[in-house]
């Protein structure tokens, strides 16, 4: 292909693919509804492929057209990628992308960053929230934060840190409900969470007691709501010690019980297998000096 697409019919062309409709497409880029139409005809006529067919008064994709939207959407969004990470870098800072856990980059990570920005003024990170493995290659994503077992297709993994999990409560609760050892947790009101359905059961069977915990209780999707339910006393939670290092240091949550380590897995550093960036070295080697300093 001797040149490419504008931007302007790229643009017409997705939002029309999103959309199903020129009409909507139209009123989403503040065109008209020829112009979008024109474009797309454009496209097409560069291509040699319909990319849409009119059913009655709507349009639908053919399949030609959903396999090139597909394929557009991921390379538009590696292009607005390169251009915010050209932006951020200014006169010359390096760029490092780094996929995160969010409870785990806004408990653990960010109170840490000062010390590494100070030390490290020449690169400047760029974050995203990650729950599951990805494609690091075509994210370009410099180093991601994974939680679980050692096993992320495409990536080589470093060991960073155990879960160490902790039953805790917030010392209100603990008196109101006379918590004086582990074994009292069984009768208490747990709150729980939902990936993990079976934690108290497991946990109270790591510290070796026999009392099994009941299922009702408080139920939550994300750590960072536990957390908030735990300190205002609506139930005893089971924590990953590095989420709570505040809340521990300051008295508002009391540890009541710890297990050695969560069977759930550990935290991982994921890397592209290809040759790690000199800057992604660097942090790597900060992040894990973190772990035994700050005791998590």
């Amino acid at each position: 292909m001797s040149h490419l697409p504008s931007l302007s019919i790229l643009r017409s062309f997705t939002a029309a693919a999103r959309h199903q409709s020129f009409t909507l497409a139209s009123e989403e880029l503040g065109l008209t509804q020829g112009a979008v139409s024109r474009q797309v005809r454009e496209l097409e006529a560069l291509i040699g492929a319909r990319l849409f067919r009119r059913v009655g008064r709507a349009v639908q994709l053919t399949q030609a057209g959903r396999t090139f939207a597909a394929e557009l959407d991921g390379d538009l969004h590696r292009l607005r990628q390169t251009v915010a990470r050209a932006v951020a870098a200014g006169d010359g800072a390096q760029i490092l992308s780094v996929a995160v856990l969010p409870t785990f980059g806004s408990r653990w990570l960010i109170p840490r960053l000062p010390e590494f920005r100070a030390a490290n003024p020449g690169i400047e990170l760029s974050f995203s929230s990650h729950t599951e493995p990805f494609d690091l290659e075509s994210e370009r994503c410099d180093l991601a934060i994974h939680f679980g077992h050692a096993e992320w297709p495409g990536a080589r993994l470093t060991p960073l840190c155990p879960e160490n999990l902790l039953a805790v409560a917030a010392p209100a609760f603990v008196t109101s409900h006379d918590i004086q050892s582990s074994a009292d947790i069984a009768s208490a009101p747990l709150l729980h969470l939902t990936s993990r359905p079976t934690a108290w059961t497991d946990f109270m069977t790591q510290i070796g007691r026999d009392e099994r915990p009941g299922r009702a209780g408080m139920q939550f999707d994300q750590f960072s709501l536990m957390i908030a339910a735990c300190v205002q006393g609506l139930g005893a939670a089971l924590l990953p010690s590095y989420l709570i290092e505040e809340e521990l240091d300051s008295g508002t949550l009391s540890q009541i019980a710890s297990a050695p380590s969560s069977q759930m897995g550990s935290y991982h550093i994921a890397t592209p297998l290809g040759a790690s960036r000199t800057e992604a070295r660097i942090f790597i080697d900060w992040l894990r000096r973190q772990v035994p300093r700050r005791g998590v």
